[in-house]
């Protein structure tokens, strides 16, 4: 494990981004040439979330950013979906933005969707990164994200409740905790449970399959998040052939927001990584 510090994060942008849509109903925002670096986004947020990221990398890459199924733009799977469901989803989309094989970085549930992607078509991924994801939540833990979605699936979102898990109280996360507030103050509430339900009981879906998965795996969170632990990254980071963590220290859940510079450096540093360098 590698600690790094990160100080005067920059502000992520507001502005929407104008997006495409495949047949199927998978909203995107492209930009830029290269290699292909995808990025797919968390449950309540929209691809605007990775705006820091799209900015950087469009100059190096082609980047595509996409709504998960009913957020953003996207059009909603149906109730009781799972996370397999999600990780069909999006080979669906690769297809259908005709990508044979890309890069694929997730944050939260969208770290989820690409380690799927990275265990059921391997042959499509040429590097996964895992940022601020679950592996394997303890009992407490476990009980804790269920209750969070039955909640949600009775009662609608619930927009403080991440804010006070995502964030901390120092001023360089306000502007991302307000960017936040407004994304998942927008969402689909049937796609958000829809979503919330499958990340709840994703966890332990793929946990397996990370000793099979060989592609340069980055495993990134931040030292203080408090459910998409250090330990977690480490655990699977161990796992993998080719894998390793980085912990962003004195951030929590929205990492790439409130700490891009860093978690920037270390998507570059992920994306030079060849197999062989690492095995």
């Amino acid at each position: 494990m590698q600690t790094i510090s990160s100080s005067n994060a920059r502000e992520a942008g507001a502005a929407p981004l104008a997006r495409r849509t495949t047949g199927s109903g998978a909203a995107y925002f492209e930009h830029g040439t290269g290699e292909t670096l995808i990025l797919v986004h968390g449950v309540g947020m929209r691809l605007e979330a990775w705006t820091p990221q799209i900015e950087v990398f469009s100059k190096t890459h082609r980047v595509i950013a996409v709504d998960m199924p009913g957020h953003g733009e996207s059009e909603r799977l149906s109730a009781g979906s799972t996370l397999r469901d999600f990780v069909a989803w999006f080979g669906r989309f690769l297809d259908d933005v005709n990508i044979t094989r890309a890069n694929v970085a997730g944050h939260s549930m969208g770290a989820l969707i690409s380690g799927g992607a990275a265990a059921t078509f391997a042959h499509r991924i040429t590097r996964v990164a895992y940022l601020n994801g679950v592996y394997r939540r303890d009992p407490a833990a476990k009980a804790a994200v269920l209750a969070r979605a039955a909640a949600i699936r009775n009662e609608g979102p619930d927009t403080e409740g991440p804010l006070l898990r995502w964030f901390g109280d120092d001023p360089q996360s306000q502007r991302a905790r307000e960017l936040t507030r407004a994304w998942l103050e927008r969402v689909d509430p049937e796609g958000y449970a829809v979503a919330y339900a499958a990340f709840a009981g994703g966890d332990e879906t793929y946990a397996d399959c990370w000793p099979a998965i060989t592609c340069p795996a980055l495993f990134l969170t931040g030292s203080d998040d408090p459910n998409s632990t250090p330990e977690m990254a480490e655990q699977m980071a161990a796992l993998a052939p080719n894998g390793w963590s980085r912990i962003v220290e004195g951030h929590r859940h929205m990492v790439n927001l409130t700490a891009p510079e860093t978690v920037n450096a270390l998507m570059t540093e992920w994306l030079a990584r060849k197999e062989e360098e690492l095995a």
